[in-house]
């Protein structure tokens, strides 16, 4: 017999929203390399402490750290773009937080699907 895991109405609302956000990052991500991910990245601000106390909090603050770490990553490829040695390193740099931001994305929508926390949060 299979087990059915039933959540209350706070917890399933919180999933949602994390699902929302975490898709709403992941568009970002592949439309416009990220720029607009400081809308969700608000409301990731806003949902995190309605989902105290539940496995959803942890994914709010993986989605904040993935959001400030890949700004940072992004900064120091601009900072490296303007040495006209720098550019090749920079390209990789983007590139290297590009495919860490979908691998972070990817890794936190299987934990929320799974029904588990994710990250050391």
């Amino acid at each position: 017999m299979a087990q059915e895991l039933v959540f209350d109405n706070q917890t399933r609302s919180a999933k949602d929203w994390a699902f929302w956000l975490y898709l709403g990052h992941g568009l970002s991500v592949f439309f416009t390399l990220g720029a607009a991910s400081f809308i969700p990245l608000i409301l990731n601000y806003i949902k995190r402490d309605d989902s105290a106390g539940t496995f959803v909090h942890s994914h709010h603050g993986w989605m904040i750290r993935s959001f400030w770490w890949y700004l940072v990553w992004i900064a120091v490829g601009w900072m490296l773009f303007i040495t006209i040695f720098g550019i090749p390193l920079a390209w990789l740099v983007w590139v290297g937080a590009w495919l860490w931001k979908i691998y972070r994305l990817i890794r936190g929508v299987t934990a929320l699907n799974s029904n588990v926390p994710v990250g050391n949060s």
